[in-house]
């Protein structure tokens, strides 16, 4: 009988142990992530990558880092390639698009392999994935154009320059800008293209329209990040004409570049786009390997500035 109670007894306490092991510590000490970025396109998005590098490192977190250079099929084979050898306890999926991910994100889930998505956003059924952390990309839309119905009263036609068709920031910032314009019958957006948020294409993209239009016509360029900006403020330059002045600029990220442009006068303003997800984003992976419940959608604020001070100022 005592034999049988030790027998027991031993059982149990190896339950108890494997259980113990299944958890993530409270900073992800020993966890093997997987990191698929969606590449270098921007200033932004090298900030972010490096972001994510040091607080993995900080945490004692084993990173496995794949640039997909833009190319969602290459962040797929990463994914796939992960899930196939077994040797991550988590996904951290930044996605070039929104679509089609339906298929590697239920092999993971298969798996047993947690993802978490962060900044874009994918158009697949929640259940497929723990959360995603991200800035509100429409408001984001809402409070670039806020300030330009502030700046112009209400009476602008706006450029627009694009990002990444099917991208969730594109989608999502020009939602946002337009629903604010649309209330005021003054404010049109009279060309648009995607500069795919890249500063030498904003820059074609920009002389595209000011050789297609009348300059004087255009009262501002509304771009979905600063890159594409800076590149349109290059062009703007090359035509003679003073940008922020004679065409108004506003755009996405808060990058350091742009706060050269805000404060020589030839940009207005920026909206704040946090590079900073990586603390969240692991901080959901702990949680979902310990058994807790998370949002579907875990929010980075971030603000509208137009110099550099003000800035500064927020992030002492």
């Amino acid at each position: 009988m005592k034999l049988v109670k030790f027998c027991l007894l031993l059982a149990l306490m190896v339950t108890f142990v494997g259980a113990v092991n299944v958890k993530a510590q409270d900073g992800g000490e020993g966890l093997t992530i997987g990191f698929s970025q969606i590449g270098s396109e921007s200033a932004w998005r090298t900030s972010f990558t490096d972001a994510v590098k040091a607080e993995a490192e900080a945490r004692g977190i084993n990173l496995l880092f794949s640039d997909a250079q833009q190319q969602q099929e290459n962040q797929i084979a990463a994914m796939r390639a992960w899930i196939a050898q077994g040797d991550v306890d988590a996904i951290i999926l930044a996605p070039v698009v929104e679509s089609g991910w339906d298929d590697v994100l239920q092999e993971a889930q298969d798996a047993g392999i947690p993802v978490v998505i962060v900044d874009r956003n994918v158009d697949s059924d929640p259940s497929l994935y723990v959360t995603r952390v991200s800035s509100d990309f429409v408001h984001e839309g809402r409070l670039a154009a806020a300030w330009l119905v502030q700046a112009t009263s209400g009476q602008c036609n706006i450029v627009e320059l694009q990002g990444t068709v099917g991208s969730a920031a594109a989608n999502d910032r020009m939602t946002g800008f337009k629903e604010v314009i649309a209330l005021f019958p003054g404010m049109q957006i009279v060309a648009s293209e995607t500069g795919d948020f890249v500063r030498a294409q904003g820059k074609q993209v920009m002389e595209s329209f000011l050789s297609s239009m009348d300059p004087s016509e255009i009262c501002a360029v509304w771009a979905h990040n600063d890159d594409m900006a800076i590149g349109a403020i290059e062009a703007i330059k090359e035509a003679g004409l003073v940008p922020g002045q004679d065409i108004l600029v506003v755009s996405v990220d808060a990058i350091p570049d742009i706060f050269d442009s805000l404060d020589a006068g030839e940009a207005n303003a920026t909206v704040e786009l946090s590079p900073f997800m990586g603390g969240p984003a692991f901080d959901a992976v702990v949680a979902t390997l310990n058994g807790e419940e998370l949002p579907k959608w875990i929010p980075v604020a971030g603000k509208l500035y137009t110099s550099r001070a003000a800035y500064d100022a927020d992030h002492q």
